[in-house]
């Protein structure tokens, strides 16, 4: 009796997270402000309606694969961590901690800016309809949605997953009221946008790799039960169901919004949009013109909210294993949060939302993004033929990691012909990390320093403590 309390009163990572869950995080992070976002992008570097169609399934099947890798990896390491603990486990700690600094200092914060400010244009779009919404109220909204995700994160995670589950809801039915009168009226002979959909005059295969960004930055929440892999029941059974299921129901869905979304509008409708969900309803069905946004908002919302709640893992990991501050391994004694780690992305973000804006963002942070995402499913290969003995309760065919590796790895190479600008900042982010790893990780910290930091640690939770307690009282 009293070893089972003891148990139950320990301080760690709860498993909470079922099935159901997995799969609405998956989703949850999947759709929202990518497939809203993204028909421009991949359209404009494809060049023509047919190739983006096809660019669209093929990042479909690219992320399934990527999906059943991680799947695997997720059954033969126990850990939480995603791509982190992936590499490091594979690829040793050097590459581990370069994807850990690019993650946190570009890929992160500028992929939660992006779906932020996605939040802000749509939340404010019915009320200053047909003039565009102003930058600043656009900003001010976004890092207003930001800051709730990041207090619900702080507070609970039941709560933050049931959230999940509602708003999973939410944005299927977003998509839902895009498929079907886009659908309706294909039905009805509507197919004249499809005429000469492969047109060779603006095709730009140099352009394809930029596309191909766009298109996975739409299915990009692939990998998000790998951050959680700790906190899953059943993982290996639950982890590759939740991720098969939720990535092809996803492909369906953003195919059929895809053949919606030309159904109704031209390719020029689009490239000429800044809002593609709107301009289509616009056209198709006037009585959605302020409901869609409205739900694209809500869907963008919980994809900040997937995001936060597996970055946070993220960083407890890899304080955890030596390679951040250990203030960030620190859960709430109640609550069970990661609190200090999910706070921590709050300056950056709102400084990529203050003075950016969503495209140069996207283009910032896909090199760093597909360069890990592709070492990761390298280091699968590696682990198969280093630990042969290793139990494996699921396994995919060797060609789906070799395959989506030489993708990914072929894609980010290309890109630095496409966009040599952003992908070279991109790639001087990863760079930087090298001097931080010898200086700093490398070396061991001297034992005066670690307890000066144990120390203020300390302290500062104690100083916490007593101002929430005097909050409280008042």
């Amino acid at each position: 009796m009293g070893k089972a309390k003891k148990e139950e009163d320990a301080v760690f990572l709860r498993k909470k997270i079922t099935l159901l869950r997995a799969f609405s995080l998956l989703v949850g992070s999947m759709v929202g402000s990518g497939i809203f976002i993204s028909p421009k992008g991949v359209l404009k570097h494809s060049g023509n309606v047919g190739v983006s169609l096809i660019v669209w399934f093929a990042c479909g099947i690219l992320s399934l694969f990527g999906a059943l890798c991680y799947a695997e990896l997720g059954t033969r390491i126990s850990k939480s961590g995603g791509h982190y603990i992936y590499i490091l486990e594979t690829l040793g700690p050097l590459p581990s901690f370069l994807y850990l600094w690019a993650e946190y200092f570009a890929i992160r914060p500028a992929n939660s800016a992006v779906i932020s400010l996605a939040f802000g244009n749509y939340i404010l779009e019915p009320f200053f309809a047909p003039c565009a919404a102003p930058l600043p109220a656009v900003k001010l909204v976004a890092l207003l949605g930001y800051y709730i995700v990041l207090i619900l994160n702080s507070w609970s995670v039941s709560w933050t997953a049931r959230l999940q589950n509602v708003l999973s809801v939410i944005k299927l039915l977003a998509l839902t009221l895009i498929i079907v009168p886009g659908m309706m009226l294909l039905a009805q002979g509507h197919t004249e946008n499809f005429q000469d959909a492969f047109s060779s005059q603006s095709l730009a295969l140099d352009k394809l790799p930029l596309a191909f960004y766009a298109g996975m930055f739409a299915y990009s929440g692939w990998f998000q039960t790998s951050f959680v892999r700790e906190e899953l029941v059943r993982p290996e059974r639950n982890n590759p169901l939740a991720v098969i299921v939720s990535v092809v129901t996803v492909i369906v869905g953003y195919m059929l919004t895809n053949v919606s979304y030309y159904t109704v509008l031209t390719a020029e409708d689009v490239l000429a949009s800044q809002a593609v969900a709107v301009s289509f309803a616009q056209k198709a069905f006037q009585r959605l013109v302020s409901v869609i946004p409205i739900l694209v908002a809500l869907s963008c919302f919980g994809t900040m909210n997937g995001g936060i709640f597996t970055f946070s893992r993220t960083l407890f990991v890899a304080s955890r294993e030596g390679q951040w501050p250990p203030l960030f391994s620190m859960i709430h004694i109640r609550r069970h949060t990661p609190l200090p780690a999910v706070m921590l992305m709050l300056p950056l973000v709102t400084a990529m939302v203050c003075v950016g804006d969503i495209y140069h963002l996207l283009n910032f942070f896909s090199f760093s993004r597909w360069l890990f995402v592709g070492l990761a499913t390298l280091g699968l290969i590696i682990h198969r033929y280093r630990h042969p003995e290793l139990p494996r309760p699921f396994k995919v065919p060797l060609f789906i990691p070799v395959s989506f590796t030489v993708i990914c790895l072929f894609a980010v190479g290309m890109s630095f012909y496409s966009d040599p600008v952003y992908v070279s900042i991109g790639c001087a982010m990863v760079l930087s990390g090298f001097p931080v790893y010898f200086l700093v990780i490398s070396r061991p910290i001297p034992d005066c320093c670690r307890t000066t930091f144990y120390y203020l640690t300390l302290k500062l939770q104690v100083l916490l403590e007593v101002v929430r307690q005097e909050i409280r009282t008042y």
